[in-house]
């Protein structure tokens, strides 16, 4: 790959300057936009020419981290099927393999259809059927179980964690898969909208609003609610019979979001009484190795994620919790008070399908910043789409990979890049240790010790200008100057593989 004259002048000084030191030598993996996964060769100094941005001792340890993740939905598989075979092989090598580009290991998918699905099904739309005669994932069978199977055949220890976006229509006070009815994208009645907050919705009213539900979406009739869980169990099961391992659940995707696609509703008592009475038992005496967490939580409302967790019910209920969007603000706070659970972050944001480089800057600061402050898995969306990513519901996406349909090739996007210079180094039980925001974001350095004493650095400038860092390691100094809107990665020789 041709190195950046850029890039190449800033590592011959960084090198000059560190000659003679006795130094440790490291690998520089930068990427800007135009030139991704320029490599060159620097070293750790005795002495530093400035204030470090982070001094690590060696004793530090925010969390140990777990696993790297993405989701898996009807329309990535779709994108998946227009490209050549062996195409597919590639991409699905280079993002599952556990020695390709990305390695992930997590897999989430949706139980019934989300918003990336091609339309609107459950598993059981038989209304009144508590007994759960009629479930089936016969639907599955031709779209995610296939998608997941050839993710499989690149890593068979993936594992798999679930949520519902919406429960089966008949569950529900609206008798719809929806929240809230759009005249462009559901048939749900625009009278039905009333039950959101028994009042007039207001017309600037979005998908994510200040205002909270009254009402939960499932209804709350014990029949219900138990049906509901043992949908949960059933669920587990019929993935279990086809090899596809499930060992974590979450009862709800984004309970706070209020969306003319597949979702519901719910209010704090509503998911405290699901939670501790119905689906916690019901995994507990229907399977003991799947662990329940609490989300996904979207809501930046810390007083109505804390009311949760401050039921005495809740240490015996959940493991951990599972964090994205507006949730990631609160998660100092939670994580602060309720260190006795684990955090992960659940869904990397999706951005508005631009595929370009601002969105990576963005989710490279997300990334940062979630592992900065405790989670030990972090979730990504679509991995690939094709075209402009556009949902069935009107939403534009981004994705790791974009296809083009006419031409059947695929595109590596910056947000691909940003990704790998986590991904590609931190794995299953690096410790993470130290972390800095930089202003506006501007400046994300995160720090991680992949074993005692060994150290990576990521750090992102998503200035206009060039910004020299000194991070300490130990005794040694890393000075490096990023070039402007970069992501950069520095890793020793036991670690870069």
């Amino acid at each position: 790959m041709r190195i950046s004259p850029c890039f190449s002048a800033l590592a011959t000084g960084l090198l000059l300057s560190a000659l003679g030191a006795e130094a440790q030598s490291y690998t520089w993996t930068s990427s800007t936009e135009g030139h991704p996964w320029q490599r060159a060769k620097v070293s750790l100094q005795k002495t530093a020419p400035g204030a470090p941005l982070l001094a690590v001792r060696g004793d530090e340890a925010i969390t140990t981290f777990k696993s790297w993740g993405t989701c898996f939905n009807e329309l990535g598989w779709e994108a998946l099927q227009l490209l050549p075979a062996a195409q597919q092989e590639t991409v699905l090598s280079q993002l599952f393999k556990p020695g390709g580009d990305l390695r992930f290991s997590r897999g989430r998918f949706p139980m019934n259809a989300n918003d990336y699905a091609r339309g609107w099904y459950s598993c059981d739309e038989v209304a009144g059927d508590f007994q759960l005669r009629h479930f089936s994932i016969d639907h599955d069978k031709t779209t995610l179980i296939p998608y997941i199977k050839a993710a499989q055949r690149h890593n068979p220890h993936l594992t798999f964690w679930i949520s519902p976006w919406s429960p089966p229509s008949w569950m529900k006070i609206n008798d719809h898969y929806a929240v809230r009815s759009d005249a462009k994208y559901n048939q749900l009645a625009p009278a039905a909208d009333v039950a959101l907050y028994e009042g007039a919705t207001a017309k600037d009213d979005k998908v994510f609003p200040a205002r909270l539900a009254v009402n939960d979406y499932l209804v709350q009739d014990p029949r219900y609610l138990q049906a509901y869980a043992d949908y949960f169990c059933k669920f587990i099961a019929a993935y279990k019979e086809q090899g596809i391992p499930i060992t974590m659940a979450m009862f709800q995707n984004e309970a706070w979001s209020y969306t003319p696609y597949p979702g519901c509703a719910w209010t704090v008592p509503g998911i405290i009484r699901f939670n501790t009475e119905y689906l916690a038992p019901a995994l507990h005496a229907q399977h003991p190795e799947v662990d329940l967490y609490l989300g996904t939580i979207n809501t930046n409302r810390y007083e109505a994620i804390d009311q949760v967790l401050a039921d005495a019910r809740m240490p015996q209920t959940i493991k951990g919790l599972g964090l994205q969007w507006e949730g990631g603000q609160i998660l100092p706070r939670l994580r602060a008070k309720y260190p006795q659970y684990r955090y992960m972050q659940s869904e990397s944001e999706c951005g508005w399908g631009s595929f370009d480089w601002k969105a990576a800057e963005h989710t490279f600061s997300l990334m940062t910043s979630y592992l900065g402050n405790g989670c030990e898995e972090y979730t990504f969306w679509n991995a690939i789409l094709a075209d402009e990513g556009v949902s069935p519901w009107g939403w534009k996406q981004n994705a790791l990979l974009r296809v083009d349909s006419k031409t059947k090739t695929v595109t590596y996007t910056p947000e691909y890049y940003a990704t790998k210079h986590f991904s590609h180094f931190i794995g299953a039980g690096t410790t993470i240790v130290a972390y800095h925001a930089g202003q506006d974001d501007k400046l994300p350095v995160l720090v991680a010790a992949p074993a005692p004493g060994r150290y990576l650095v990521l750090a992102g400038n998503f200035g206009e200008t060039p910004q020299r860092v000194t991070v300490q390691l130990g005794g040694r100094s890393l000075t490096a100057t990023l070039p402007a809107h970069s992501f950069n990665t520095f890793s020793d020789s036991k670690t870069d593989k």
